[in-house]
């Protein structure tokens, strides 16, 4: 019996080892390592997006994606790179609604229009205080004072006042308007300019070679004698000449020429160049529709 129960008792093969089973695991390192360099080789020429994708594509084989879910790949030429621009305070006027922009740009215009408003009201105190003192002095039909977008212009177009023909001195009128007006001048803040102006005759002068040289030599006269008579500081005063190119009134009319022959002194406003350029309009609105204040008239 029991020689039997061995021979009936079937004997377990004996497991055989595969000593090989590593060769597979090197084979598939090295596919990877050959299909990497591939792409590597593919991708020398550095593209951005393309390399963007590979990344993205390495993470999630790998399972070390930071999303938490995948989707359409993004419209952007190369999405998440692109330098960040600094931010400029026109960048958040320029993202700002089309109806805010444009009620700021109200809001500016109001507020340059009160200061030509308030300059306007102050210089014509300026002027009626010059007023004052060319009454005064008995010579309130000498000066003509008007407002525009420069200051306060006063203008000496009387031929009284106004130098002989072809000459630069002033006459002893013209010295006795410049007294009364002098400390009326150097007690204000604003700079001075003193414009020579020419009258329109087609005429060459008798003692300068031109007509520029004839404006500009009568408005050094003024300035000097503002500066040494009337002592107002050299450095409020300044001087230019325009010959014959800005008339007062149209040639053409009659008696022109005798007012056309003048020299200016600007009282120079101190606005910002926005305001100083509705300067104009305030004045002719004030004096309803006429830019010019005249004491007396031009004779």
């Amino acid at each position: 019996m029991s020689s039997g129960g061995r021979r009936g008792r079937k004997e377990e093969p004996e497991e055989h080892e595969n000593h090989e089973r590593w060769l597979v695991t090197y084979a598939d390192m090295v596919t990877l390592l050959m299909v990497l360099f591939i792409v590597m080789f593919a991708m020398s020429s550095v593209d951005q997006k393309k390399f963007n994708a590979l990344k993205d594509g390495l993470a999630a084989g790998f399972g070390d994606s930071t999303s938490v879910m995948t989707g359409s790949e993004s419209i952007m030429e190369a999405p998440g790179v692109a330098a960040v621009q600094p931010v400029k305070p026109d960048n958040f006027m320029a993202a700002a609604p089309a109806a805010q922009r444009a009620q700021q740009a109200l809001a500016r215009q109001d507020e340059e229009y009160t200061e030509a408003q308030a300059e306007v009201a102050r210089l014509d105190a300026l002027g009626e205080r010059l007023a004052d003192a060319l009454r005064k002095a008995g010579l309130n039909g000498d000066v003509t004072r008007r407002v525009d977008d420069r200051g306060l212009v006063l203008s000496l177009t009387s031929r009284h006042v106004v130098f002989e023909p072809d000459r630069a001195e002033l006459s002893r009128r013209g010295q006795r308007v410049l007294e009364a007006i002098g400390p009326v001048l150097r007690g204000a803040t604003e700079d001075l300019r003193i414009d020579g102006h020419t009258n329109q005759v087609p005429v060459k002068p008798r003692f300068f070679a031109t007509d520029w040289d004839l404006s500009s030599a009568r408005a050094v006269t003024v300035l000097r004698y503002l500066q040494e008579v009337g002592r107002i500081p050299g450095e409020r005063l300044s001087a230019a000449a325009f010959g014959h190119e800005v008339p007062l009134v149209d040639p053409r009319k009659p008696g022109s020429q005798e007012i056309n022959k003048r020299v200016d002194i600007v009282v120079l406003s101190q606005l910002p160049a926005g305001s100083r350029e509705l300067l104009d309009d305030v004045a002719a609105a004030r004096s309803g529709g006429s830019h010019d204040s005249t004491e007396g008239g031009s004779s």
